[in-house]
């Protein structure tokens, strides 16, 4: 039987407005459409902010939208630990972005007592092939994951 998250999906939306409030910094472009232990689906809606010179969703604004993931995923496995940390974070561009709503699918791979370690994929809205693909860890402070 499969674990569920640590929080619903309310409960996490509304934690990270509460400890993560400037993400949503000129209005909310992430959205939680999924959430499990250690996995979800998080949508990042268009907008022009996120657009680079040539017309293309920019590499930083996927880069937010992995790590934002990454985030709900380790705190879907670990509970409210508001001090957990990226530590890496590496992404392969794979394809040209649909001018549009991305898409991340997350997991982790691992949840340690210390480290979580996790994959992003990122898809075009209704496109099959990923757009790119990221790794990541993050550092749980000591003593926090009450697993």
């Amino acid at each position: 039987m499969a674990q569920e998250p640590r929080l619903t999906l309310e409960e996490m939306d509304a934690y990270l407005d509460e400890v993560f409030p400037e993400v949503h910094h000129g209005g909310r472009t992430l959205f939680l459409e999924d959430l499990g232990y250690g996995t979800c689906r998080v949508r990042m809606k268009h907008h022009p902010k996120n657009l680079r010179p040539g017309g293309t969703i920019s590499g930083p604004a996927m880069m937010t939208l992995a790590d934002y993931a990454l985030y709900v995923a380790v705190l879907s496995a670990v509970g409210k630990v508001p001090l957990a940390v990226t530590t890496n974070l590496s992404i392969h561009f794979l394809r040209k972005p649909e001018v549009g709503d991305l898409v991340s699918e997350t997991r982790l791979l691992k949840a340690g007592k210390r480290l979580c370690v996790g994959e992003v994929t990122i898809f075009s809205e209704g496109v099959d092939e990923p757009v790119a693909h990221v790794t990541g860890t993050y550092s749980v402070p000591p003593g926090r994951f009450s697993a």
